[in-house]
């Protein structure tokens, strides 16, 4: 996006990927359908060390501009849920419209470079790779996070970064499965089994399917969670979230003779429910007509409030994005420029801004590409 806003301004463009293919975290976005904006963006599904840092970019180039331009190129999608836009055929359309508008702009793009060594004297950058050297005016750092590092994902942007004296907030893997200890080792025999839920960490809640997976939970409502979780905190899950305290009460006094396990099941996965319901102060069997109403009013809450202990999460390797990054502090929010370095600029996942699960992140990735190009 950056650079073909820049080469279509007119502006002499290379742009340098280690990779032998471009877009290939694009290409299996989305189940490989590309979640590819959100109608929904707002500064407030964004994590960053500086909340108000991504108002302007995204102000300035909107979900709107990149559907349209997405309709330009004549590529069908459709919304999912909540806001969220995926091709209706292949993700390889985005990367073949960006390699288009890249081509418009007359932009060189070489891949299979690896970067040696990057310097910066007499208002020029020298970049030396394994094939050459190249100068030029101004230099983006745009090669994201750490995040699926099978796909060739490194710290590179941090140790940039760095070497140009700009800090960088800790990065941590985000958008990422938890993995759960013994002692909740019971839950793994569930894996594969999924239910709809309100995950929440401290005050943040989100209302999504949760899964269980053979080495935690994952899911929507657990990627979306675990971007606010810190080791050592607990996850609470609200398995009925359709359902308000005292349904048991009411149900005890409609159906009488209706067993307990039976009842739970009604609203979770049967195996889902009998594993709960072992672990509730009522016998699964018991009709609920012989059940105490403060037993189930315990069983309730149990339910509409169950935490779990992650001992931890599976890491950049199944994260889909990273937070932190080179610090917000350093950087122009109006250009992506740094404040230490002219000509030097920012953008996408390499920053400290990480957006929610659901093509927030893409749209990032555009608006500041964008407001990049058109300035460098």
């Amino acid at each position: 996006m950056c650079a073909a806003t820049a080469g279509q301004r007119g502006r002499k463009v290379l742009l340098l990927d280690h990779a032998d293919a471009a877009g290939k975290k694009i290409l299996i976005s989305g189940g490989g359908r590309c979640n590819f904006t959100n109608t929904r963006t707002s500064h407030k599904n964004y994590l960053s060390k500086n909340p108000h840092f991504a108002k302007s970019a995204l102000a300035r180039y909107k979900p709107a501009d990149f559907i349209k331009l997405v309709d330009q190129y004549h590529i069908t999608w459709h919304e999912k849920t909540l806001g969220q836009l995926f091709c209706d055929v292949s993700a390889k359309q985005i990367v073949s419209m960006l390699l288009d508008e890249c081509e418009k702009g007359k932009v060189d793009l070489k891949l299979s470079k690896e970067i040696t060594s990057v310097s910066h004297s007499n208002e020029l950058f020298t970049v030396k790779t394994d094939s050459g050297a190249y100068e030029a005016s101004s230099l983006v750092i745009a090669t994201g996070g750490p995040s699926i590092p099978k796909m060739g994902a490194t710290g590179f942007a941090y140790n940039l970064a760095r070497q140009f004296k700009m800090k960088v907030v800790e990065p941590k893997p985000a958008l990422v499965p938890f993995t759960l200890g013994k002692d909740e080792a019971l839950f793994k025999e569930l894996s594969g089994v999924a239910t709809d839920t309100i995950a929440s960490c401290g005050k943040t809640r989100f209302a999504e399917a949760a899964l269980f997976t053979h080495k935690g939970l994952s899911g929507p409502a657990i990627l979306q969670i675990s971007s606010y979780w810190n080791h050592g905190d607990p996850v609470s899950i609200n398995f009925m979230p359709e359902l308000k305290q005292g349904w048991l009460s009411e149900l005890k006094e409609a159906r009488p003779n209706i067993k307990f396990e039976t009842a739970i099941a009604q609203h979770l996965p049967d195996r889902l429910a009998e594993v709960l319901c072992d672990k509730l102060p009522v016998e699964n069997q018991r009709d609920l007509g012989n059940c105490k109403n403060a037993n189930l009013s315990t069983s309730e809450q149990m339910l509409a409030n169950w935490k779990f202990h992650p001992n931890g999460t599976e890491g950049f390797a199944k994260a889909e994005v990273t937070i932190g990054g080179i610090s917000t502090d350093e950087l122009s929010s109006k250009t992506m420029e740094s404040k230490k370095v002219k000509g030097l600029y920012c953008i996408g996942e390499a920053v400290d801004v990480t957006g929610w699960l659901g093509g927030y992140n893409f749209q990032w990735a555009w608006a500041s590409g964008v407001v990049a190009g058109e300035v460098l």
